[in-house]
C-alpha cells in the first residue's frame, strides 16, 4: 500500500497522480491523506509515503486525459468528500488504462458521484459569490481595505477568488474563511492560511447604507419563505447585513402589497402617465417635454432631458438642470459642467462616449434680486420625474451608472444617502452591473475652505478614475 499524504487542493492531487501513473500504480494500492498545515497525518509509520522519482530516470510524458475530467476534477477535488481523491483516481485510471469514454456513462457509480460532488461545489462557489460582504477598514500604511469573512461548505477560496479579482480589480480586499484566505491588492493574487470569525471586522458604516440599498429592491408581492430559507442559509446570516431588516421586510410585505394593489396615487404614477412604452431616447426626449407631473414645470423653461449615446458603458446621473441648463436645454454645460468635464478628461473618459442625464428634469429655483438661484428639489418632485430616469436606464441599459450627489443617489435608492461617508463604493444592482456614487461638481464649487475643496475634488477625480477602469475592465459590483 503507498501512502499519498497530500495538501487538500486539486494541484496537489494533479501532481500526486501523475506521480502514481508514471509507476502504474493501480487505485487499491494508494491510500489518500489530506494534510493540512498545522495538523499532522494518520498511520505515518504505517504505510509508506509516496515514492520518489527514482535518480537518473528519465521523466514519463503527462497522460493525455480529456479537458472535461481535468474541469471536474478541480471541483470535485475541494468537496469535503474524505473519498474524493481516491475517487478521482480511480476515474483517472480508468480514463488512462482502456475507458477513454468514461466521462459518457452518465449511470457509471464513479462518474455519478462524482458529478455529484462536482454539483455540490460549483453550488457552493455561487453561494459565495452571492454572500460575501465586504466591511472597509484601514491598513498600515492609512489606505483602505475591505476585508470578509465567510464559512464555505467545501474548500472553494481558490476556485471563487477570481471572481472577486475581476469584480473589483482596482480595490485591495481580502476573504477569511477558517480554511484558506484570499488577498488581492490590486496586482497580485494571493493566498493564505485559515482564520476564524473573530480576525474580520464586525461592521462598518457601509453597513446602513446596504440595509437601505436592499429595502429599495425588496418586492413584498414577490415573498416566497421557502425560497428564501433554502437560498439563504441560516449559517450566513452572521455576515449579512440585510438579515438585520429582513423581518420588518416579510411582516410588513402584505400591507405593503394591498397599498400597491389599492393603487395609491402620487407622483410617481403621475409621471408615469407621461412616459411612453417604447424604450428609445429620441421618443422619450420628444414626450419628456410636455411632462405636467410635478409643479416645477411651471417655473421652468423647458426639460432639460440627458444627452449621450444609447448602449453608452458609462451614464452619469446630477440632480437637476441650473441656471444655464434651463436656458441652452442641455445638462452640465454650466460652471458645474466644466468642472465635469475637467475632470473627465483626467479620468480619460470623453463626455461624447457618455450618457449624462438630471434625476429632476426641470429647473428648481428661487428669486435673488435679478437672479435664479437653485433650490433643492424635495421628495415627491424627485419621485415624480423617477419614471423618466428609469425610462433613460432602460433604454441606454449602462454597465456603469455614477451618481453626482445624494440627491441622484436617493433617486434609485430611496430614503437618506450620505455623499460623504459612502462615495466610491460600487454596488451591482438592477440598473447596472456597477452602481457608485459621488460629489456633484456644483457642490465642489459651493465649498468656502480651500483644503476642504481641493480634497473633495481629488476623491471625486479618483472616483471618476475607478468609474472609468470599471468600464474598461468589465464593470463588476458587489452583491
Amino acid at each position: 500500500m503507498i501512502r499519498a499524504p497530500i495538501p487538500p487542493t486539486f494541484e496537489a492531487f494533479r501532481d500526486a497522480a501523475r506521480a502514481l501513473l508514471a509507476r502504474h500504480a493501480a487505485p487499491e494500492d494508494v491510500f489518500w491523506e489530506d494534510v493540512v498545515e498545522g495538523q499532522g497525518v494518520l498511520f505515518d509509520a504505517a504505510r509508506p509515503a509516496l515514492p520518489a522519482p527514482a535518480a537518473g530516470a528519465a521523466s514519463s510524458p503527462a497522460p493525455r486525459v480529456p479537458a472535461a475530467f481535468m474541469s471536474l476534477a478541480s471541483a470535485a477535488a475541494c468537496h469535503r468528500d474524505p473519498g474524493r481523491f481516491a475517487l478521482l483516481y480511480r476515474a483517472l485510471f480508468r480514463l488512462t488504462h482502456g475507458e477513454p469514454y468514461l466521462l459518457d456513462v452518465a449511470a457509471d457509480p464513479d462518474v455519478a458521484r462524482l458529478r455529484a460532488l462536482e454539483q455540490a461545489v460549483r453550488r457552493d462557489v455561487h453561494k459565495m459569490h452571492a454572500f460575501v460582504r465586504f466591511r472597509r477598514v484601514e491598513d498600515a500604511g492609512g489606505g483602505e481595505r475591505y476585508v470578509a469573512w465567510y464559512r464555505p461548505d467545501h474548500r472553494i477560496v481558490r476556485l471563487a477568488a477570481p471572481f472577486f479579482e475581476r469584480r473589483f480589480p482596482s480595490m485591495a480586499w481580502s476573504i477569511l474563511t477558517p480554511d484558506e484566505s484570499a488577498h488581492w491588492d490590486g496586482a497580485e493574487l494571493r493566498y493564505g492560511p485559515g482564520l476564524p470569525r473573530d480576525a474580520a471586522p464586525r461592521e462598518d458604516e457601509l453597513e446602513e447604507l446596504f440595509r437601505t440599498y436592499y429595502r429599495a429592491i425588496y418586492n413584498p408581492a414577490r415573498v416566497n419563505l421557502r425560497a428564501m430559507r433554502a437560498e439563504m442559509p441560516a449559517k450566513h446570516w452572521s455576515t449579512l447585513p440585510e438579515t438585520s431588516v429582513m423581518g420588518e421586510l416579510v411582516r410588513d410585505a402584505a400591507s405593503r402589497v394591498d397599498a400597491m394593489q389599492a393603487g395609491r396615487s402620487g407622483a410617481a404614477s403621475a409621471a408615469a402617465a407621461y412616459v411612453p412604452g417604447a424604450r428609445e431616447l429620441p421618443v422619450l426626449r420628444e414626450a419628456a417635454a410636455s411632462c405636467r407631473a410635478c409643479a416645477l414645470c411651471e417655473r421652468a423653461t423647458q426639460t432639460v432631458f440627458g444627452e449621450g449615446p444609447a448602449g453608452a458603458a458609462l451614464m452619469l446621473v446630477g440632480e437637476q438642470p441650473g441656471d444655464e441648463e434651463d436656458l441652452c436645454g442641455r445638462p452640465f454645460v454650466g460652471p458645474a459642467g466644466r468642472v465635469l468635464d475637467e475632470a473627465l478628461s483626467g479620468a480619460g473618459l470623453s463626455r461624447g462616449g457618455i450618457y449624462v442625464t438630471n434625476a429632476v428634469k426641470h429647473f428648481k429655483w428661487e428669486p435673488r434680486g435679478e437672479r435664479r438661484l437653485h433650490a433643492k428639489p424635495v421628495g415627491p418632485e424627485i419621485q415624480a420625474c423617477r419614471a423618466w430616469l428609469q425610462a433613460e436606464v432602460e433604454a441606454v441599459r449602462p454597465r456603469v451608472i455614477v451618481c453626482l450627489g445624494a440627491t441622484a443617489a436617493r433617486s434609485f435608492l430611496g430614503g437618506r444617502f450620505s455623499v460623504t461617508q459612502s462615495r466610491g463604493q460600487v454596488f451591482k444592482t438592477p440598473w447596472a452591473e456597477a452602481w457608485m456614487a459621488t460629489y456633484h461638481p456644483a457642490a465642489l464649487l459651493r465649498m468656502p475652505d480651500e483644503a476642504a475643496r481641493a480634497a473633495a475634488r481629488a476623491h471625486f477625480q479618483a472616483d471618476l478614475v475607478k468609474a472609468a477602469s470599471l468600464v474598461a475592465g468589465g464593470a463588476q459590483g458587489s452583491g
